[in-house]
């Protein structure tokens, strides 16, 4: 993000019963959010005007566009998608209804792809309705990386209060992790974490925490050996690679004596191994951030909040950081891309020289 060019960020709407277009209107509120950013939503601008109606939130305004390229700066851009009024019930499962959240997303990801925007931010979405309504992902980073094209990994880093942690595998049941947490897998994902944080995080030389996966990281193969076998040995091939990775640390302990605090990066071995205590410690801040893809892609750290969806009550402070970060990692490539264009090369010495 320059001093001269402002931020196009694209929004898909998520769960059109849950929390997502209420955390967009709360977040835009406020007109300075706009100062160096023009918002774009993906929805349709009779169910803004529903929820912004439901919310008590008259005083947000936004402007109806057909395409993106007419976005106007300054202004909550509103991409009509869809000009139907949709039977909302606001805290209610979607059914249906997420046929239209998936409409969203495929306009935002497609006009990212043709650079009509900068970045995305997704809004919530409830995955069991997305996959019924014929969403054939696990959830967005799947998804995302799928449109990509790419056959490299990806990482989930979930971002706040000066805490990175990632994992080595996400939307997996907990039945099958053990078996997927290979050394190959782990030094791939770390490998990628690692070069996040320079490109993406603007930190030269990276440290990087990596937990165990059993319980006091195997106790030295009582509790498993998983941790001996296969995170050692990973661990000691990407320091041989120059990557600062020590482990493995047992998780609990690693936490509740805030070890974290000592290291750029934090990798997990699964889900809630890393997300339980990230939003112990940064629930309403937080935002997750995918790396490993060509575009920029981060979101609130929250779902989609049915029990509160429709009374007025969500925080809109996660999903304002996830525009913030978003931008954030905008300027950080930037800044990489010119310090690693033409790095100097070792020049010969001539013979007879000093």
């Amino acid at each position: 993000m320059s001093e001269t060019k402002t931020l196009r960020v694209g929004i898909s709407c998520g769960d059109l019963n849950g929390i997502g277009i209420e955390v967009v209107l709360k977040t835009f509120e406020d007109t300075r959010m706009m100062q160096d950013i023009t918002p774009v939503l993906y929805c349709g601008s009779k169910t803004v005007s529903f929820h912004r109606k439901a919310l008590g939130l008259d005083e947000v305004q936004f402007h109806g566009v057909q395409h993106a390229t007419d976005a106007q700066p300054r202004k909550l851009n509103v991409v009509n998608l869809w000009e139907e009024e949709l039977p909302l019930e606001l805290g209610k499962p979607s059914g249906k209804l997420s046929e239209y959240s998936i409409r969203s997303l495929e306009a935002a990801v497609n006009d990212l792809a043709s650079g009509k925007l900068d970045v995305l931010v997704t809004a919530p979405i409830d995955k069991h309705s997305m996959q019924a309504a014929g969403f054939a992902f696990p959830g967005h980073t799947e998804y995302l990386a799928h449109m990509a094209g790419t056959d490299s990994p990806v990482l989930m880093i979930l971002v706040g209060d000066g805490l990175r942690v990632a994992l080595v595998t996400g939307h997996l049941p907990i039945k099958e992790v053990a078996e997927a947490v290979t050394v190959e897998r782990i030094v791939a994902k770390a490998r990628l974490f690692h070069h996040s944080l320079q490109r993406d995080f603007g930190v030269s030389t990276p440290r990087i925490a990596v937990l165990g996966l059993n319980p006091h990281a195997g106790d030295g193969g009582a509790l498993g050996s998983e941790d001996r076998e296969r995170i050692v040995p990973a661990v000691r091939k990407l320091q041989e690679e120059g990557i600062q990775a020590v482990g493995p640390y047992p998780a609990d302990g690693f936490f509740g004596s805030g070890g974290y605090k000592h290291f750029d990066g934090v990798l997990a071995m699964y889900h809630d191994q890393g997300l339980a205590p990230f939003k112990a410690l940064s629930f309403g801040h937080g935002v997750n951030y995918t790396a490993g893809l060509p575009i920029v892609r981060t979101s609130p750290d929250h779902g989609t909040g049915l029990g509160i969806a429709g009374k007025g009550e969500a925080d809109a402070g996660s999903f304002r950081q996830a525009v913030w970060l978003a931008g954030d990692i905008v300027r950080h490539r930037e800044q990489w891309k010119l310090l690693t264009a033409n790095p100097l090369q070792p020049q010969k010495k001539e013979k007879g020289g000093d």
